[in-house]
């Protein structure tokens, strides 16, 4: 009896943890990461995040190990690109940003602004880094 409820126990915890795994990650406050699949490129993958950023406020300046595709799906957000002037896109605009260059996104909307970043980058690298 006590090997039978034993068994129950471990097939309900795994069955817990799968769908605990089963749900998207969180790489940072607002981060959600939707997908990550490998690249016929070889050291490369691409990585898909929703990010949700309120009202007023700033994720700092950072950089990411590849290319960096922008797609807002909300609001009005103000990107600062390294050697570029600032720049304010709404819903449905895009942004390039280039491999290692350094930038920062403020929402400046009333409301909640929220992006779709699409990731081209080193596999085993942080897909973040910040800088001061």
């Amino acid at each position: 009896m006590k090997l039978a409820v034993f068994a129950l126990a471990t097939v309900v915890l795994a069955s817990l943890m799968i769908n605990d795994t089963a749900t998207a990650p969180q790489v940072g406050p607002g981060r959600t990461e939707l997908q990550r699949h490998d690249l016929s490129a070889p050291g490369r993958e691409v990585v898909q995040v929703r990010v949700d950023i309120e009202a007023g406020v700033e994720y700092p300046k950072h950089m990411h190990p590849g290319e960096e595709i922008v797609y807002v799906l909300e609001g009005s957000l103000e990107y600062r690109v390294e050697g570029k002037p600032a720049v304010t896109l709404k819903d449905g605009d895009v942004l390039f940003i280039p491999a290692g260059t350094l930038h920062s996104v403020k929402n400046v909307g009333s409301s909640r602004g929220s992006e779709l970043a699409t990731y081209i980058v080193e596999k085993r690298r942080p897909l973040i880094t910040l800088v001061k």
